[in-house]
């Protein structure tokens, strides 16, 4: 269901069971662009959402967020609170353009492609911080094309990966690649299941757990040759 405040269209959460769901994802999307809107307004309304809705239905309940509220992390606890069953994150909406030729504002399909790394790791960063912060199944969603994705998201503690844009781009034989290369890396790094690594590269269990904070910017920062800064 995609939803952005409390209304009457709630009461299709139960139709929707009724019907014979066996889970329910609620897909949140509000880009407020009121200046006199406050975050904490914003953040109020999507909490008092899924509370309605958790007690509209009885069956599995997952939230999927954007990345836009101003700490993802309470936002995770207080949905936590109210006993959802899944947090997917993020969202990926798509944003507008404008056609020079036209001067239209247009939107295109938002596909992500193979090797567009920086879109996997705004999943990667939060589901890290987030393992054992909080009881829902975590599902990362966004630039998910290869094993070695999965096994990336899988690593910093995610249930679930989910694509889209890989089926779209290869066709629904894109999942045995994937299983194929999966268990190929399992059994090459000895592992019998992914259970078995999930989350041992959380932000709780990696030595260094500043590397999902801003401290690693400084690092970062000082890898670039100096020639780069000089041009």
């Amino acid at each position: 269901m995609n939803g952005t405040s409390s209304g009457g269209w709630i009461k299709y959460a139960g139709l929707i069971e009724q019907a014979g769901a066996d889970a329910l994802e609620l897909n949140v999307y509000y880009p407020s662009a009121d200046p006199r809107l406050a975050g904490a307004r914003v953040e109020e309304s999507t909490i008092d959402l899924v509370r309605q809705v958790r007690a509209a239905v009885s069956i599995p309940l997952a939230i999927k967020l954007s990345p836009f509220y101003s700490s993802i992390a309470h936002m995770a606890h207080e949905l936590d609170e109210l006993g959802i069953d899944g947090l997917v994150l993020f969202n990926r909406f798509n944003q507008p353009d404008i056609d020079l030729d036209t001067l239209e504002v247009v939107t295109k399909p938002l596909i992500s492609t193979d090797g567009e790394g920086e879109v996997l790791r705004l999943p990667l960063r939060w589901i890290a911080i987030l393992h054992g912060q909080v009881v829902a199944d975590l599902a990362a969603t966004g630039g998910v094309h290869t094993a070695q994705d999965v096994l990336k998201l899988s690593l910093v503690g995610a249930n679930v990966t989910m694509l889209a844009s890989a089926l779209l781009l290869h066709g629904v034989e894109r999942l045995h690649r994937i299983e194929t290369d999966l268990l190929a890396w399992l059994e090459e790094h000895e592992y019998e299941s992914i259970s078995q690594l999930r989350g041992s590269m959380s932000q709780r269990c990696v030595p260094d757990p500043t590397a999902f904070e801003r401290a690693l910017y400084i690092r970062t920062v000082g890898t670039f040759p100096l020639a780069a800064w000089r041009r």
